[in-house]
């Protein structure tokens, strides 16, 4: 009996998944807060290997889903900006030093696009663009069924393409990326900004109000927060038509809590797409849909990277 264990490692909750043989459906979950009082985040990785290794049967390979700029090939997290300490981080080598077992790395929106292309949205599809909207944006890009890497594992960060020069400041520290336009948290501190410079809105500022609550607003007719996501989408149109020039899909998926928001984002979206595109020939044969694997994108993802080691 062949196991595989898979992590999708976040700033909030790490998790971790056991897979039997071929199937694709885990046998077990758990899940973890990546953060605690007293325990780096590396540790808590390892105790929660340990918590969902497998009774019995032999574990092949672990893999891993990791936040931030990844070098695959090295299975270092060159940084993650959401986890303490997590520079130059040798996690690749510290996870196999502890267990004895091959130990593959990959970042988490190119391992949740392979999981999409192999198991989900992208079935079919050789030429792939995949954006996870969610508190930042990641992004990751299938050419001829093979991930994009990049000469230094480092390719694909769709997220942070400037869009608006002198723009908003992106959480990386640049300014006017995607990410500081379209993401969750730019979403909420347009609304905030707003709010504060007088514009009327049925929720307050205190608490700050998330994404969710803002599309939730949004769709009884709240107009701030409707423009809020036409703005949002307005520019993740233009980031889109850029994309397809360069990389020519014929499908481009959609993952993330913010896009769970539907036609909010999408329709304004997909006006401006229109608008902009160079040419409507890239339009023809082109879907954009939503991701269809979840939570689980990541996990599934680490499990497709295994099998393309053939460990």
């Amino acid at each position: 009996m062949d196991n595989y264990i898979c992590l999708d490692i976040g700033g909030t909750n790490i998790r971790a998944a056991l897979f039997m043989n071929d199937e694709i459906q885990p046998i077990k979950q758990l899940k973890i807060s990546a953060q605690a009082e007293g325990q780096k985040a590396e540790d808590r990785i390892l105790d929660l290997i340990k918590d969902i290794w497998p009774q019995k049967g032999v574990v092949k390979a672990i893999a891993a889903a990791a936040p931030g700029y990844v070098d695959s090939e090295k299975g270092i997290i060159i940084k993650a900006v959401n986890i303490p300490g997590w520079e130059y981080m040798l996690l690749q080598q510290f996870i196999q030093d502890k267990f004895n077992v091959p130990v593959l790395i990959g970042n988490d929106a190119r391992l949740a696009i392979l999981g999409e292309w192999k198991y989900g949205a992208g079935r079919g599809h050789h030429e792939i663009i995949y954006l996870t909207i969610s508190t930042g944006i990641g992004g990751g890009v299938i050419i001829n069924d093979q991930v994009l890497m990049g000469s230094s594992g480092m390719a694909t960060k769709l997220g942070h393409t400037t869009i608006l020069p002198d723009g908003p400041l992106c959480n990386c520290g640049k300014t006017g990326h995607l990410e500081a336009l379209s993401s969750g948290s730019a979403i909420a501190r347009y609304v905030l900004d707003q709010i504060k410079n007088g514009t009327k809105s049925s929720l307050n500022l205190a608490p700050l109000p998330t994404s969710k609550e803002i599309a939730e607003a949004a769709l009884q007719g709240d107009d701030l927060r409707m423009t809020a996501y036409k703005r949002a989408g307005y520019y993740l149109g233009i980031a889109i038509a850029n994309y397809i020039q360069i990389f020519n899909p014929t499908c481009i998926i959609l993952g993330g809590g913010v896009s769970l928001t539907g036609e909010l984002l999408l329709n304004p979206t997909k006006r401006t797409l229109e608008q902009v595109i160079l040419s409507k020939e890239y339009l023809k044969d082109l879907i954009i849909t939503t991701a269809e694997l979840g939570d689980n994108a990541g996990l599934i993802g680490a499990l497709v990277l295994i099998k393309i080691h053939h460990l």
